[in-house]
């Protein structure tokens, strides 16, 4: 089992991890462009194994909803079977 981490916001009505396009595409249309903006705080590198990617990634979504300046931003989870 792993446990898979994502960003989202309050509003948005749609699963990162079970309706992407749909997800995306409100994120993008409410003028969130999530991906980006973590993207732009994640410190990853070709260098680092896929585990420590997810982590580095976990780590960015946790400063993100710590730090939370605009007030909408979540993590969300959901296990997977590896």
């Amino acid at each position: 089992m792993i446990t898979k981490t994502m960003l989202t916001t309050y509003d948005n009505p749609h699963s990162p991890f079970d309706d992407f396009i749909a997800w995306n595409e409100y994120d993008v249309s409410s003028g969130y462009h999530t991906l980006s903006f973590l993207g732009r705080i994640v410190k990853l590198s070709d260098q680092l194994s896929e585990t420590d990617q997810r982590l580095a990634i976990e780590q960015a979504i946790d400063e993100i909803v710590y730090e939370n300046v605009q007030g909408n931003y979540r993590k969300v989870t959901k296990d997977f079977d590896e």
